[in-house]
């Protein structure tokens, strides 16, 4: 009895750098193509999908805002990611530097008061609570060769439950009738918004900004030079005198830092104080967008936008057609599935080996 052939993959001699940047397009269509299916077994129409992820998020300046303020923590903690996977540093734990930078960036604007100076001060503060977050795994990875992805993923939670303490507890609102949040902070400690009638802040550009000076980086100075060297032939930097030391170190805190600012920027931007509910997961959803984005900065802002239009589009999709707000996972599940195995085909090629009689 003969049986079925069986599927090798087989890898390529050079893969295609027209399709590797191309696959990320081809997950998206496939992404939207099963969304459109789910939408019909959820019995709603298949082009509600498009319109609820796609048209609905950019139908007016307000929108359009509304998704680059989501963008932005996005982008943020993306280009940090996206430095660290470009040394081969896989610093998983942006959520819980992202907390981290929001405690302390919330920690200065209520400490301050009403000061001038103080919404760029917060933001400052944040940036080095994001470091010294990162700092930790940084140190561990340094002295005992700890596993950074372990070590990042744990200081999440730690982090997690470091912001219930300080919520319920330091910095718990007196006058907020036993809720679990922060005063609200002084219109002084607030960033400035970018256009009127909206809520889009200057973190944006921040965001812009540091996807400008990731790409210098990379791109014209020695230190990206030894960060792409150590990602792509860690022998090759070592023989060629490059500290994996100074790569750690420095990929972990700038990623930190970014994180940082991403919770400073959220406390002090749209939500002007300091919650449980600080982040919906952008640390993580961060990840799929540094991939997507190709590990490079502008297509990382690109990614960014599109990562946002799914939480957008999830929000609209439960207030409207009353669908779980678990949808934004699903599509984020499905986006990431997509590109995975595009990635795999386009460094490995598909053969059947014929079975044995």
């Amino acid at each position: 009895m003969s049986r079925l052939p069986t599927p090798l993959l087989v890898p390529r001699g050079a893969p295609s750098r027209l399709w590797t940047w191309a696959s990320p397009l081809l997950a998206l269509l496939a992404t939207i193509a099963c969304g459109m299916l789910l939408f019909g077994l959820l019995d709603r129409s298949p082009w509600q999908a498009v319109s609820m992820f796609f048209v609905e998020p950019l139908s007016s300046k307000r929108a359009v805002a509304e998704v680059l303020l989501k963008a932005t923590p996005l982008a943020l903690c993306a280009i940090g990611l996206a430095l660290c996977f470009r040394a081969n540093v896989w610093n998983i734990g942006a959520e819980g530097q992202l907390i981290a930078g929001s405690i302390a960036g919330a920690a200065v604007a209520l400490a301050a008061g009403g000061s001038g100076w103080i919404a760029a001060a917060a933001i400052v503060a944040a940036a080095a609570g994001g470091m010294a977050w990162a700092s930790i795994t940084a140190w561990l990875r340094d002295r005992f060769n700890a596993n950074e992805i372990l070590v990042s993923l744990m200081l999440v939670y730690v982090a997690q439950l470091l912001l219930s303490y300080v919520v319920h507890g330091p910095l718990k609102d007196p006058a907020g009738f036993g809720f679990p949040q922060s005063p609200m902070f002084d219109r002084a400690a607030r960033l400035p918004l970018l256009l009127e009638g909206t809520r889009l802040h200057v973190g944006f550009l921040l965001a812009l900004a540091a996807a400008a000076a990731a790409w210098l980086l990379l791109a014209r100075s020695v230190i990206g030079l030894q960060l792409r060297v150590a990602g792509l032939a860690p022998r090759a930097a070592r023989y060629a005198g490059f500290s994996s030391r100074r790569v750690l170190w420095t990929t972990l805190l700038v990623s930190g830092a970014l994180a940082g600012i991403a919770g400073g920027a959220e406390v002090a931007g749209p939500m002007g104080q300091l919650t449980p509910s600080v982040s919906p997961g952008y640390g993580f959803a961060a990840i799929i967008v540094a991939f997507v984005g190709r590990l490079h900065p502008v297509g990382v802002v690109a990614a960014s936008i599109l990562m946002a239009l799914f939480y957008i589009g999830g929000e609209l999709a439960q207030s409207r057609l009353g669908l779980p707000s678990s949808l934004t996972g699903v599509y984020q599940g499905l986006l990431l599935l997509f590109l995975l195995g595009a990635d795999t085909l386009i460094v490995n090629r598909l053969r059947l080996r014929a079975a044995a009689a």
